[in-house]
């Protein structure tokens, strides 16, 4: 470093760039910015700003304090017309803030926002506050704020401006040094305090600790580079459109700030008469900006007839002058804005950032604060004339006008009342307690009334459950920071019925051994879910559904477990304690485990039974009836034979819990369920139409099947890519759908196996699926009550199918009564070397899914044996009932070979099925219409029309079950049996056929007494 005698220009320089104004440059010695010279000053002031701008009240001395211990808070007074701004200073660090107010009711507002903002965003408290004598600082929103957050008031002496500080003192008074020296008329005021503000954070220097405000608030140096003398002249780039060869490359323009939005300039454009910002800009500070006021004055009276404001105010119009329809709503609150108020009456005009002219800091120019203007409707419309923008004119912004309603929405004068349609009660109840919006941030929410309601709805379960204790942070230990989480919730019809606002904890920072141990916890398969339902259609009772408000906060920690307080609800008295938790907290590892163990335990100590297979199961047996509870972490669904059983579980539940009713089961787990007298209905129609408008295929073509044959995909690898995000989200969309939609499961499943590098023939085979659903988007499945209940299964294959690596593919499906619970389409594990070895490896895992139906069925009090499994190959129905192991056998892995022990047991009986009749040849290829439309009909799948009730398609006597290819039902037709054959197609819902003759099956064996009659009528086709 070096150090040299600054010429008097270059002092001036310097001091009109980082403050400019009444500042003497001995304040600047020593080393104090890195990006300058040490530079020896020799003082030497412009008498006529001192005289002109500079205080004569004696200064007060003042006490160092830690960061926002002291805030002090003042503001200008421009005129009568003009509400002003507050300026907000911390008495530590001297960094200050400027909000510019439209109406000076919106102060205790800003100062309340700014509070919040720095405890969450900086960690810092604010405990006394220091103002004048306003009567918007004297507001009883803002005493109650205080009391609050424990922050102490104090205010000045009347008319003793010496003890408001550096808040009027110093601000005020260089921007009025600047306005002076630039001769600028008084209504750019607001552009003079904007700049100072942000200059003088990055320039003035406290004396006690030789730093800058922004050094000691921020804790890194600023940089001034950037920075130019305010008013001094300025080139700006012609973006005139149609720009001539010989027309001027630049405009002469007048520099005023910084724009707080973008890495820009606020500059005064002479040919358009409009403030723009923008970075394509020279400045010329070589010599004076305006030495003669008159310079300047063509600039000043634009600002006379531009900025403003009329005197008086303009009449409201009478309530007969209303149009019908409309009313005053007076209860509308004043809008929220930080922008001047000079520049509110013209929309913006703002060129878009490219690379800086100059270096600057992008670390520091880059920094917005609450001292620029943040608002974008900045400048005047060019098309303007002088008359539009004259004094006895006043345009509203048009960003916003008020807080709650956009400046389209505003009916007749918007400097009047505001107008507002009149809304039936109903709906304004409906808007005034549930929020439509799902805020981000926790800034967002704690300005929405139904949030703040949530949020403290969720905190008052914490201290009803006794969730946690504040206590000192511990010297050892992890704590845990924690999170806002903002949801609506929705109904089956996808209408908003609750604003859900949760806390959760990162359980990311957990440490495994220390701050959990067991982590897993059941939760009830959709598999267990179809089989519920199918067991509620059967014995013909209504299944209910409750919530658990809050559950993971049931939940008893072993752990000891540290959080940290709550974003936005930080105790004044005690910021630095931390909460030690007792019950599980929504993010910690362990908090599903701990909720299971706390509902399970609690189940059982009332006599429930767990179930044996599926663990999130409970059952309740009586001599006549039974009570079933399924768990799927906090939502229950609930059933029994007897009613009054559902009335007493509901009692239990709510002696123990706080839970909310939700009624008949109407949407679970994103499955759309219909319970009527004949049966259960269940589809996912809202969550298709939500796919396609989320995909923008709303207005595609519909296709009557998912997939054509024979298309067999494969790599493809001179194929165009395709987007791969797009691919997987469409791929994971129709995977969720496969949960009550067995038709596209095979033609789903072959698409997933190309997320890797999906191609375009892949995307189109997806949007192939997409267009289908187009067509079927009410297809389900229906469970009625009239079929029996006995387990039936297919097994299937696709030898080699697979081109890349030539695997077969399995498929499966099981069937009570004919009701379709459980369904497979996967490609096996290895290479098969026949359509035997194929067919067997499928047999094999379609017994797996047999067992486990059948144990499940014993929870259920149903016992079954001998389970028929169709296959349409003899050589694996005679590899599984062949315990000699053949040399083309001999290869295939032991677990599949378990089939043979259970068929030898009597658990399954494999037989023979043709392929004409093998449902489960859905799961394995692409079908023609003909036998797609037959197989999804035979699996009990149907579509309730839009037109007709689901009860009054279900009204007649014989139903048919149909599917729906566009708007027109096709009825499946009976299909002709070949004759002389013993094995044929096993009559499927026959009391609901009609007329019904012959009756097909294999070794009847009627589990039903009013089956025997049947039987004994029925003959064998010859």
């Amino acid at each position: 470093m070096y150090k040299d005698i600054a010429s008097y220009e270059e002092q001036c320089l310097t001091c009109s760039k980082v403050k400019d104004g009444n500042q003497k440059p001995s304040d600047f010695g020593g080393n104090w910015d890195d990006h300058l010279p040490l530079v020896e000053f020799s003082y030497n002031n412009s008498y006529y700003t001192s005289v002109q701008c500079a205080p004569y009240e004696a200064l007060y001395g003042r006490k160092c304090r830690s960061p926002l211990s002291w805030v002090e808070i003042g503001g200008p007074d421009v005129d009568q017309n003009t509400p002003g701004c507050d300026i907000i200073v911390d008495e530590y660090s001297r960094y200050t803030w400027v909000f510019f107010l439209r109406s000076k009711s919106d102060a205790p507002e800003e100062i309340i926002l700014f509070v919040r903002k720095m405890e969450r965003l900086n960690n810092l408290t604010v405990r006394s506050i220091r103002s004048d004598h306003r009567t918007e600082f004297k507001n009883s929103n803002l005493e109650t704020f205080f009391d609050q957050k424990g922050i102490s008031q104090n205010f000045s002496s009347v008319r003793t401006p010496q003890q408001n500080g550096v808040a009027v003192r110093t601000l005020i008074e260089a921007a009025r040094s600047m306005l002076s020296e630039a001769n600028l008329a008084t209504q750019f005021w607001a552009e003079a305090v904007n700049t100072t503000c942000y200059t003088q954070n990055r320039s003035l220097i406290v004396k006690r600790f030789r730093r800058t405000p922004y050094e000691l608030f921020r804790n890194r140096k600023p940089s001034i580079e950037h920075l130019h003398i305010f008013g001094c002249v300025c080139y700006i780039l012609n973006n005139k459109d149609n720009l001539g060869k010989f027309d001027s490359k630049s405009d002469d323009g007048i520099f005023l700030g910084y724009s707080s939005i973008s890495k820009t300039y606020r500059v005064f454009n002479k040919r358009r008469q409009a403030i723009e910002e923008t970075i394509h800009v020279k400045f010329d500070e070589s010599g004076p900006t305006f030495p003669h006021p008159h310079e300047n004055s063509e600039i000043n009276q634009w600002a006379d007839s531009f900025f403003q404001i009329p005197k008086t105010p303009i009449a409201d119009p009478s309530p007969q002058d209303l149009p019908d329809g409309f009313e005053e709503d007076p209860h509308i609150p004043p809008t929220e804005i930080t922008t001047p108020p000079l520049i509110n009456a013209t929309p913006i005009t703002q060129i878009a950032p490219t690379e800086p002219d100059q270096p600057t800091n992008s670390g520091d120019f880059s920094q917005t604060t609450a001292s620029e203007p943040t608002a974008t409707n900045l400048l005047p419309d060019p098309s303007v004339n002088e008359a539009s923008t004259s004094g006895q004119v006043y345009q509203p912004p048009a960003l916003r006008w008020t807080k709650d309603h956009p400046i389209d929405q505003v009916l007749g004068n918007p400097s009047s009342g505001i107008k507002t349609r009149r809304q039936s009660g109903n709906i304004c109840l409906y808007v005034n307690f549930i929020s439509e919006n799902e805020p981000k941030e926790i800034d967002d929410a704690l300005r929405d009334p139904a949030w703040v309601s949530a949020m403290q709805e969720e905190l008052a379960e914490f201290i009803r459950n006794n969730v946690w204790l504040l206590v000192p942070r511990p010297r050892k230990g992890t704590i845990i920071g924690s999170k806002w989480i903002f949801r609506n919730k929705l109904d089956e019809i996808g209408t908003i019925i609750r604003n859900k606002a949760r806390l959760v904890a990162q359980g990311y920072r957990q440490e495994e051994g220390i701050d959990y141990d067991e982590t897993f916890a059941p939760v009830a398969r959709l598999e267990a879910i179809r089989l519920f339902l199918a067991f509620a259609a059967h014995m013909n009772f209504k299944v209910y559904q409750m919530d658990i408000k809050n559950a993971f906060l049931n939940g008893k920690l072993n752990e000891e477990v540290y959080v940290a307080q709550p974003p936005g609800f930080v105790d004044p008295k005690f910021p630095d304690h931390v909460y030690k938790l007792n019950k599980a907290l929504y993010g910690l590892k362990q908090a599903p485990r701990a909720w299971y163990d706390t509902l399970s335990t609690f189940l059982l100590s009332k006599g429930f039974v767990r179930g044996k297979i599926d663990s999130t199961l409970f059952l309740k047996k009586y001599p006549k009836h039974i009570l079933l509870v399924q768990i799927y972490v906090d939502d229950i669904i609930f059933g029994s034979t007897n009613p009054k059983l559902c009335e007493k579980f509901e009692l239990l539940m709510k002696s123990e819990y706080k839970m909310s009713m939700m009624g008949e089961l109407t949407f679970f787990l994103g499955l759309q369920i219909k319970q009527s007298e004949k049966g259960i209905f269940i589809n996912q129609g809202k969550y298709v139409h939500e796919m396609l408008k989320k995909f923008d295929l709303t207005s595609c073509t519909p296709m009557k099947t998912p997939m054509a044959p024979p298309l067999s995909l494969d790599k493809d690898s001179k194929g165009k890519p395709v987007d791969v995000t797009l691919y997987r989200g469409m791929i994971g969309s129709l995977l969720y759908l496969t949960a009550s939609r067995p038709d596209i499961m095979y033609s789903t499943c072959l698409c997933a196996r190309y997320q890797a590098e999906p191609k375009e023939s892949h995307l189109t085979a997806v949007k192939r699926i997409f267009r289908y659903l187009k067509g079927t988007p009410n297809l389900g499945l229906w469970y009625s009550k009239d079929s029996g209940f006995y387990l039936t299964a297919y097994s299937d294959s696709d030898f080699a199918g697979c081109k890349i690596d030539r695997k077969s593919t399995t498929g499966g499906c099981h069937l009570l009564g004919g009701k379709l619970v459980s369904w497979t389409s996967r490609k096996q594990n290895s290479v098969s070397t026949s359509t035997a070895e194929a067919e067997y490896v499928a047999a094999g895992i379609c017994c797996a899914q047999v067992l486990w139906l059948r144990n499940q069925l014993q929870d259920y009090d149903i016992q079954l044996s001998k389970i028929p499994t169709y296959c349409d190959n003899t050589s694996a129905i005679a590899i599984a009932n062949n315990h000699v192991l053949h040399s083309k056998t001999k290869h295939i892995e032991v677990r599949y070979h378990f089939i043979r022990d259970h068929v030898m047991n009597g658990d399954i009986e494999l037989h023979f099925v043709p392929t004409e009749y093998q449902l489960a040849d859905l799961f394995t290829k692409p079908l023609d219409v003909t036998r797609f439309n037959m197989l999804i009909s035979e699996l009990g799948m149907m579509a309730a029309t839009t037109s007709t009730s689901l009860d009054a398609q279900l009204s007649s006597e014989a139903t048919t079950l149909m599917t729906t290819t566009g708007n027109l039902p096709i009825v499946i037709p009976q299909h002709d049996l070949p004759e002389g054959k013993e094995y044929l197609k096993p009559a499927k819902d026959f009391l609901l056929q009609c007329p019904l003759k012959t009756a097909f099956t294999i070794n009847p064996k009627p589990h039903k007494p009013f089956l025997l009659q049947l039987w004994s009528t029925a003959t064998t086709a010859q």
